[in-house]
């Protein structure tokens, strides 16, 4: 393949448009501000304490004390040897953030486009239509940015699919195995699942074909080549990959060793997530029209209809300042779907919906099966709870399936196939082999289908009565029952208004294309006017809820959570150890910002801490705190002012005990805790570890254990004692990678106290050390290395066929 001056020369004004594309919407970048996204901000929480340790020795950790009591920081930031794939995906993504994600959006959709042959114009406005879907664009305004990144190259991945399966083996093994390396770094394993279950139905429906045309070889020949880019581009990440599947073992997306609930009844034993935690975000069956009517049920939680709401009229009857009318008509509650809550509908936009249908009654019935397939499916999924019988086929049956949370993410799927239909539809309606008669068809079938769901939505609009079934909540939270119907009449109104802007959408639409058909329009004209019609729907939407208002000065993005008097007075002191805010639990990382703690936030959250909250810690077993050294626990007073109690009955960084309480499985370990006196007693599982035989010591009353130097990954203790004696320590055991040494010798150490650590330690003084040098960081290194420069040696074979080959055969 030889790309001419004049290919090159458009492909670059393309990407220049893009550019230029993504900095206009996102124009305060411009100005030196940042985007505040609340998922980011929590996650500079939790990275905080692995950041400033790296900045100030230069040494990456893999460990952080500050957040859950301990944990890996394999999805908090890590840099692993010989991660090259992530320095070719920060050459890629130059713009300032998140501007960087909107460009990717734009040109993996565009280079996608161009692998299944359609032409730089119909390209480019698949791509606006793809990266301009509400969707994508919330994610980044509430920080879903490892999301979004696995999004934008899910169409890179598929496009070398399709030149693989176009015979272009080489070039298809290099685009999928850049492709998928880029995927998998992006680091969000959910988004690439749900693409697989897309790729299986394509390879399903390309099989069909293969026996039908008798073109098996090619099919076979073909998913070999692409079995072998993907796993050589799943390789380039064999660090990350590995270090993910050890701690998800590890944490809620593990297996629990428990076998009974905190009240002691029998315990569902599964492998994966709580059913009710994979489905507490479904989709509602009826919500799904909000795809084409974007505030059918609402738009969000929080939205903004200033002085034109029924509520602000309200408010100001009642005699309410304008000033607080007004402010509180900018925040209204308006989504009533069957989601806990959302910040944004994910509205396709009509004008695709139309262009998406056009394409089911014209293009190939090949495209069709798979693009529609993945559509109906990833829809059905994403209802979750409200189509349980998929749902829990695909929880008990499905691999791996039950380890991802919010099932109406699915509908990615939906997202990308929409666009690609809707574009090889374009297609077909401009080529003059295809019959003028079977476009018109084509043209009221989708006008009729269309228009009929929006006047039917329309007319649906009396079956409803707008209420929520937070309503009622909110009601007993002060909110005045007038002014909630005043609210449910907003709904009505946001509903109306919307219909009525798609149905107008989708009649321009209509328009434009039955001119081109009457060949009133040239065909760059129903370019431009399709684009403007697609620009103009989904950025009106969009701006809806990520716009200017959301940017800041980039120093708030930087450090989101500011010190208070409360921080500051804890952070006087020295020594090291934990504070609690039984407030924030284990959902919020404010004060892992700032201090060790036992919260953070966090998708998948280590599995022991979490049984100690739901088994101890929300029973208020303030022993628990005890040994996990939590010095500060924050309360309120009665004016709601919050201070710091001081906790001076914890047990410290580590300490002797008197005796081992031998039990025989997880579920003894954990109910031990109770009424356990944890200064002098320890809980050990000897079924675990057999060779823990002696369960009386000797502790004289000058016995130390000191914790003499902190590093994240690195503890130092110094420890005395006249007896042989055993010493628990403050720290979550973590099966791999900590390496625990007494006076520079290897020595064992072992679980105690269902989540802590714990060992023996012979009579006198001694040094103890524990460091934490993963196994897994090595071992994954080595493997990206080989399969970087594997892949690097393909690229080169790629550049030596496709430019030196053709020039030797001319010389010939």
């Amino acid at each position: 393949m030889k790309l001419s001056a004049k290919a090159i020369f458009t492909n670059l004004i393309v990407i220049a448009l893009f550019i230029i594309t993504a900095l206009a919407y996102f124009n305060p970048v411009l100005q030196g501000k940042a985007i505040f996204q609340s998922d980011i901000a929590q996650y500079k929480g939790m990275a905080k304490e692995r950041n400033d340790f790296k900045a100030n020795s230069g040494i990456e950790s893999y460990w952080t004390n500050s957040a859950f009591g301990g944990m890996p920081t394999y999805q908090l930031g890590a840099n692993y040897p010989h991660d090259y794939v992530k320095k070719l995906d920060r050459l890629i993504r130059f713009l300032p953030r998140p501007a960087d994600y909107l460009f990717l959006y734009f040109i993996g959709f565009y280079i996608l486009m161009l692998c299944m042959k359609v032409e730089y114009r119909l390209a480019v406005l698949g791509a606006l239509a793809f990266g301009f879907s509400t969707y994508l664009i919330i994610i980044l305004g509430v920080g879903h940015n490892a999301k979004a990144h696995a999004l934008a190259y899910l169409p890179m991945v598929l496009g070398g699919i399709t030149l693989v399966f176009r015979k272009k083996y080489l070039l298809g093994f290099i685009l999928t195995a850049i492709a998928m390396a880029l995927e998998i770094s992006a680091n969000h394993y959910q988004m690439t699942y749900y693409f697989m279950l897309l790729v299986l139905i394509l390879g399903l429906v390309y099989l069909i074909y293969a026996i039908k045309d008798k073109q098996l070889k090619h099919f076979f020949t073909s998913v070999g080549i692409l079995i072998l880019a993907v796993i050589l581009g799943i390789a380039t990440n064999t660090t990350s990959l590995m270090a993910t599947k050890e701690y998800a073992d590890w944490s809620t997306r593990g297996k629990s060793e428990l076998t009974i609930n905190p009240d002691g009844s029998a315990k569902e034993i599964k492998d994966g997530l709580d059913r009710d935690y994979i489905t507490h975000y479904s989709y509602g069956i009826t919500e799904s029209l909000d795809l084409l009517v974007p505030r059918m049920f609402g738009g969000s939680n929080h939205e903004d209809l200033g002085k034109d709401s029924k509520a602000y009229e309200f408010l100001i009857g009642q005699g309410l300042p304008p000033t607080r009318a007004i402010e509180f008509s900018k925040d209204l509650p308006l989504y009533w779907g069957d989601q806990p809550g959302t910040s944004a509908p994910a509205y396709i936009g009509v004008v695709l919906f139309f262009l998406f249908l056009l394409g089911v009654f014209l293009v190939k019935r090949k495209f069709v099966l798979w693009l529609v397939g993945g559509t109906i499916l990833s829809l059905f999924l994403s209802w979750g709870k409200n189509f349980p019988t998929l749902t829990n086929f695909m929880i008990d049956y499905f691999p791996l399936y039950n380890k991802f949370r919010a099932v109406s993410s699915i509908q990615i799927v939906l997202e990308l196939c929409v666009p690609i239909l809707g574009i090889l539809g374009l297609r077909e309606l401009f080529k003059s082999s295809v019959k003028k008669k079977a476009k018109m068809n084509a043209l009221k079938l989708s006008g009729i289908v269309t228009g009929g769901i929006l006047v039917l939505i329309f007319v649906m609009k009396g079956f409803f009565d707008f209420e929520s079934f937070r309503d009622a909540s909110m009601v007993q939270r002060g909110f005045p029952e007038d002014l909630m119907a005043m609210i449910e009449r907003d709904r009505e109104a946001v509903y109306v208004s919307d219909t009525i802007r798609s149905l107008i959408y989708a009649l321009l639409t209509a328009g434009v294309l039955f001119l081109f058909l009457r060949e009133k329009l040239k065909k760059n004209a129903v370019v431009i006017a399709l684009g403007a019609l697609i620009l103009f729907d989904l950025v009106g939407v969009n701006l809806r809820y990520v716009n200017k208002d959301d940017f800041v000065r980039a120093r708030v993005v930087e450090r989101p959570f500011q010190a208070s008097d409360l921080d500051n007075a804890i952070r006087q002191d020295k020594e090291i150890f934990r504070v609690f805010d039984p407030q924030e639990g284990v959902n919020g990382a404010r004060t892992s910002y700032f201090h060790q703690s036992l919260g953070g936030y966090h998708a998948a959250k280590p599995g022991k801490l979490e049984d100690l909250f739901e088994y101890h810690l929300y029973d208020n077993n303030v022993e628990v705190l005890n040994m996990l050294n939590v010095k500060y626990i924050i309360q309120q007073d009665d004016e709601g002012r919050s201070f710091p109690a001081v906790n001076d009955d914890r047990n410290g960084n580590a300490w002797f005990v008197q005796k081992i309480e031998p039990v025989n499985n997880a579920d003894e370990e954990i109910q031990g805790l109770k009424g356990l006196n944890s200064k002098t007693t320890a809980i050990v599982n000897t079924r675990s570890h057999p060779r823990i035989t002696k369960l009386s010591y000797e502790v004289d009353s000058l016995a130390t254990a000191k914790l003499v130097d902190y590093r994240p990954n690195y503890l130092e203790y110094k420890t005395s004692n006249t007896n042989e004696g055993f010493v628990v320590f403050s720290e979550m055991h973590y099966p791999k990678g900590w390496a625990a040494t007494i006076d520079g010798r290897e020595a064992e150490h072992i679980k105690v106290n269902y989540a802590l650590r714990g060992m023996k330690v012979p009579a006198g003084e001694h040094t103890i050390v524990f460091q934490f040098n993963p196994e897994v960081v090595k071992i994954g290194s080595e493997v990206a290395l080989g399969s970087n420069i594997a892949l690097a040696l393909v690229i080169l074979i790629g550049l030596v066929f496709t430019f030196w080959k053709p020039k030797r055969k001319a010389k010939e």
